[in-house]
C-alpha cells in the first residue's frame, strides 16, 4: 500500500513538472514570435490588433506580391546582363589570343573574371566621360550636342531625316525600341520596394510627361525621363545612361577587285545634246582612267537615235572602246523596263550592274565605292547623290558660269543630298534577278526605283545607304505641264523650286525689290556726304 502511494506521488510530480515544462515553452515560443516595435514592423498588424488575422493575412500577401513582382523584375534583368556578359566574355576570351581584336581595353591573357571586371570598369568610365554629372567646355556653338525631346506619342527632333518631319511618330524600329525600353527600365526602377513605402501607388507608363536625350558617339546615350510625382507640383526624374562598349575587330579581309567589270546601264528616249555630255564624262573617267567598264544604252523609239549612235560610234572609235551594246525598243518610254532588259540582255558570267541616268556624273572613285560595297547574295549599294542647283541662280552675279567641274562642290549653297531618289544603285544581276526585277507595270519615270529598293529592304539582303561624294545630279530644267490637276501642279512646282536654288537664295529673288531699293539708297547717301 505505501508503495502504491509512492508510486502515485512520483507520477504526479513528473507530471507537474511536464506540464511546467510546457507552459515555459510555450511563454518562450510566444516572446520569439511576438512582432516587434513599430518602427521594425513594416507597418504590419498585429494577429490580435482590431483587423485580427484576416488583416494580417492580407498584409502579407500584399508585401508578398509587391517583392514576387520585384524579384521577377530582378531576374530578367539578371538574365539578360548575364547574356550580355557571357557574350562579352566570349568575345573578350577571343580577344586574349589576339589582342588588337578588343581595340582600347588593352586586355592581355587575363581570366574571364577579370575580362568581364575589365568590361565593367570600362562602362563606368563612359559614364564618367559622359556629360552627364558636369558640363565640358566647348570651343564653339558647333561643338554642342543637343537633345532631342520625346513624349509616348511623338519625338521632336533636329535632325528630320527622310521624312523632313520636326515632329513625328518614331518609324524607325530602333528608334522606337530603345525608347520603350528606357521607359520601361525606369517604371521598374520606380516601383521597387527599395524606391519608396509599401503605400505608395504604383507607376506606369500613363505617368511619364516628357524625356530628352542625346547621344555622344564615343560614349554613350544620355536619358533624362520625368514622371509625375505623389503630389502636385511634385515630380520624378530618372537619368539613365546607355553606355557604349570598346571597339571590336570582326572582319579583316583582302579585296581584290582588278577583274570587277561594271555594266553601266542608261535608259534613254531623245535627249541627245545630255547624252553627249554623259559620254564626255564617260570617256574621262571610264574608259581613260578605270577601263573595266562595259556600257549598255537601251533607247526607246526612234527619234534622234541616229544621232544618240553616232556619238556612241565617235567615242568608240576615239577612244578604242568596244564594251558597249545598244538596244532600241518600240514603245513608251519606261525606266524600268529600260533597266530590266539591259539587265537580263547580259550574256556573260554574273555581272556588277550601276543603273545610271543620263543626267549624272560620275567620277571613277564612284566606281571603286561600287564595287567596295556590293557583293553577290550579300550586300546591294544605294549611294545618296549630291543634287546640283540651277547654275544660273547660283553664279547670277558672276561675270560667267564656271566650267562643269568647277561647278561640282559639295556645299550648302550649292546643292543637296537627294536623300529622296533611290535611282541610282549598284547591285550584282543575280541579285537583280532573284529579288524579281522591276515591276514593268510602272510607266514613264519614277515609282519604279522605289518599289525596287524596297523589295530588298524585305529580303535578307544588307542595304547600304550613303551619301557619296563623287556622284552628282545635273541640274535640268522641270517642266510642270498644264494637263496637271492644281494639286500636282503645286506639288510639280514646290519640287521645281526645291530643285532650283537653296532657302536663302530663294528668299534673295524673292526680295530683291527691296535689296536694291536699299542699295539705291545707301548709294544715294554715299554721293551726298562726298559733294
Amino acid at each position: 500500500m505505501m508503495v502504491r502511494r509512492g508510486l502515485l506521488a512520483w507520477v504526479s510530480r513528473v507530471v507537474l513538472l511536464l506540464v511546467l515544462l510546457c507552459c515555459a515553452v510555450s511563454v518562450l515560443y510566444m516572446l520569439a514570435c511576438t512582432p516587434k516595435g513599430d518602427e521594425e514592423q513594416l507597418g504590419l498588424p498585429r494577429a490580435n490588433g482590431p483587423t485580427g488575422k484576416e488583416g494580417y493575412q492580407a498584409a502579407l500577401q500584399e508585401w508578398e506580391e509587391q517583392h514576387r513582382n520585384y524579384i521577377s523584375s530582378l531576374k530578367r534583368q539578371i538574365a539578360q546582363l548575364k547574356e550580355e556578359l557571357q557574350e562579352r566574355s566570349e568575345r573578350l576570351k577571343n580577344a586574349q589570343y589576339h589582342p588588337s581584336d578588343a581595340v582600347g581595353l588593352g586586355l592581355d591573357q587575363a581570366p574571364p573574371e577579370k575580362t568581364q571586371a575589365d568590361l565593367l570598369a570600362f562602362l563606368h568610365s563612359q559614364v564618367d566621360k559622359a556629360e552627364v554629372h558636369t558640363g565640358v567646355k566647348l570651343a564653339t556653338e558647333y561643338a554642342a550636342v543637343p537633345f532631342d525631346s520625346f513624349t509616348l506619342q511623338k519625338v521632336y527632333q533636329l535632325e528630320t531625316g527622310l521624312t523632313r518631319h520636326p515632329e513625328e511618330k518614331p518609324v524607325r524600329k530602333d528608334k522606337r525600341d530603345e525608347l520603350v525600353e528606357a521607359i520601361e527600365s525606369a517604371l521598374e526602377t520606380l516601383n521597387g520596394p527599395a524606391d519608396g513605402s509599401p503605400s505608395r501607388r504604383p507607376y506606369s507608363a500613363s505617368d511619364f510627361i516628357e524625356g530628352i536625350y542625346r547621344t555622344e558617339r564615343d560614349k554613350g546615350t544620355l536619358y533624362e525621363l520625368t514622371f509625375k510625382g505623389e503630389q502636385k507640383h511634385e515630380f520624378r526624374r530618372l537619368v539613365l545612361f546607355r553606355p557604349f562598349g570598346p571597339i571590336m575587330k570582326v572582319k579583316q579581309e583582302k579585296l581584290n577587285m582588278a577583274n570587277t567589270l561594271i555594266n553601266v546601264i542608261v535608259p534613254l528616249a531623245k535627249r541627245a545634246d545630255k547624252f553627249r555630255q554623259f559620254m564626255q564624262n564617260f570617256r574621262e573617267m571610264c574608259i581613260q582612267q578605270d577601263g573595266r567598264i562595259h556600257l549598255t544604252v537601251v533607247y526607246f523609239g526612234k527619234e534622234e537615235m541616229n544621232e544618240v549612235k553616232g556619238i556612241l560610234e565617235n567615242t568608240s572609235k576615239a577612244a578604242n572602246f568596244r564594251n558597249f551594246t545598244f538596244i532600241q525598243l518600240n514603245g513608251e518610254f519606261s525606266r524600268g523596263k529600260g533597266l530590266d532588259v539591259g539587265a537580263r540582255f547580259w550574256k556573260g558570267s554574273n555581272v556588277l550592274l550601276f543603273f545610271c541616268d543620263v543626267d549624272i556624273y560620275f567620277t571613277s572613285e564612284f566606281l571603286n565605292t561600287c564595287r567596295l560595297n556590293t557583293q553577290p547574295g550579300k550586300k546591294v549599294f544605294y549611294p545618296v547623290l549630291f543634287s546640283q542647283y540651277n547654275p544660273g541662280i547660283i553664279y547670277g552675279h558672276h561675270d560667267a558660269v564656271p566650267p562643269l567641274e568647277q561647278q561640282l562642290v559639295i556645299k550648302k549653297e550649292t546643292g543637296f543630298w537627294r536623300d529622296f531618289g533611290f535611282g541610282m544603285t549598284c547591285q550584282y544581276r543575280s541579285d537583280f534577278l532573284n529579288i524579281g526585277g522591276f515591276d514593268l507595270d510602272i510607266k514613264g519615270w519614277g515609282g519604279e526605283d522605289v518599289h525596287l529598293y524596297r523589295k530588298y529592304l524585305h529580303s535578307n539582303l544588307i542595304v547600304v545607304r550613303t551619301p557619296v561624294r563623287g556622284l552628282f545630279h545635273l541640274w535640268h530644267e522641270k517642266h510642270c505641264v498644264d494637263e496637271l490637276t492644281p494639286e500636282q501642279y503645286k506639288m510639280c512646282m514646290q519640287s521645281k523650286a526645291m530643285n532650283e536654288a537653296s532657302h536663302g537664295q530663294l528668299g534673295m529673288l524673292v526680295f530683291r525689290h527691296e535689296i536694291e531699293a536699299h542699295l539705291r539708297k545707301q548709294k544715294q547717301k554715299t554721293s551726298s556726304k562726298k559733294t
